[in-house]
């Protein structure tokens, strides 16, 4: 054999070789299993805002500095809520890209003194807070107001998160106090707006600790609590908030309203 004829012989050789190198490398691959995702370790990461999303790029949870949290900036395809103030914390949302509560805390010196406060809010589908967990501390001059509780509302029968930023809009437009009031209590009693606390149970900005229970328009019905002379107290009201009946330190009396 030649030296060409040589050369031929030993390149096909070589490209069979490669062939089969390459289909058994391709089998190999796929009988074996997908590597996992990639990860990795930080000791420490600094950001300004994070985004953690769904594969489909859903926002599922959004933690946030005070310059980045959404207001005008839509979230899922939403605009949240152009009045609501800026504050750190973070927001929760459901699978449709609905909000659906938060965290958010502030805290810093005023005119006044300070002013600081934490709220865990957990809202209905489509709608508002249902449960809110808050604490909130004031200094007014010389006077300190801290006041802290667990809150469970009723919300609107028929509101939606965009029924309320349409009705919002609207009503920023008009500029007569009373007829933009008059134009509130009509979508609140159409039951788009509107909602009240049921049950409080905490401390009060009177320093009174205890279980506050309330109607559905949000007047008091029935307080049980420790006021600041550390004395018990048992108060029960009327649709005018008059003290019907009460009872103290052993006493029970009954209060006619005025």
């Amino acid at each position: 054999m030649n030296t060409q004829t040589q050369v031929k012989v030993f390149g096909l050789v070589s490209l069979v070789s490669l062939a089969l190198s390459a289909t058994l490398g391709a089998q190999q691959l796929l009988q074996q299993p997908a590597e996992p995702a990639t990860t990795a370790h930080f000791k420490t990461l600094s950001v300004e805002r994070l985004n953690v999303v769904e594969a489909d790029g859903t926002v599922k949870l959004l933690l946030t500095n005070t310059e980045r949290f959404p207001v005008t900036e839509e979230v899922n395809g939403r605009i949240l809520n152009e009045d609501r103030k800026k504050r750190a914390g973070m927001l929760f949302f459901n699978e449709e890209g609905m909000e659906a509560g938060g965290f958010i805390f502030d805290g810093s010196r005023n005119e006044q003194g300070h002013s600081a406060g934490m709220s865990l809010t957990f809202d209905k589908y489509d709608g508002d807070q249902v449960m809110q967990l808050l604490t909130v501390d004031e200094q007014r001059g010389e006077r300190r107001i801290v006041r802290s509780g667990l809150a469970f509302n009723d919300r609107p029968e028929l509101e939606t998160q965009q029924k309320v930023r349409d009705i919002q809009r609207e009503l920023a437009q008009i500029e007569d106090r009373q007829l933009r009031r008059q134009k509130y209590m009509e979508y609140q009693q159409q039951g788009y707006l509107g909602g009240a606390t049921r049950v409080l149970l905490g401390k009060t900005s009177q320093a009174n600790n205890g279980l506050f229970l309330f109607a559905s328009d949000g007047s008091p019905r029935a307080m049980f609590y420790v006021d600041e002379q550390d004395e018990v107290q048992l108060q029960f009201f009327n649709a005018a908030g008059e003290i019907t009946h009460s009872w103290t330190a052993g006493a029970a009396t009954e209060q006619a309203p005025q």
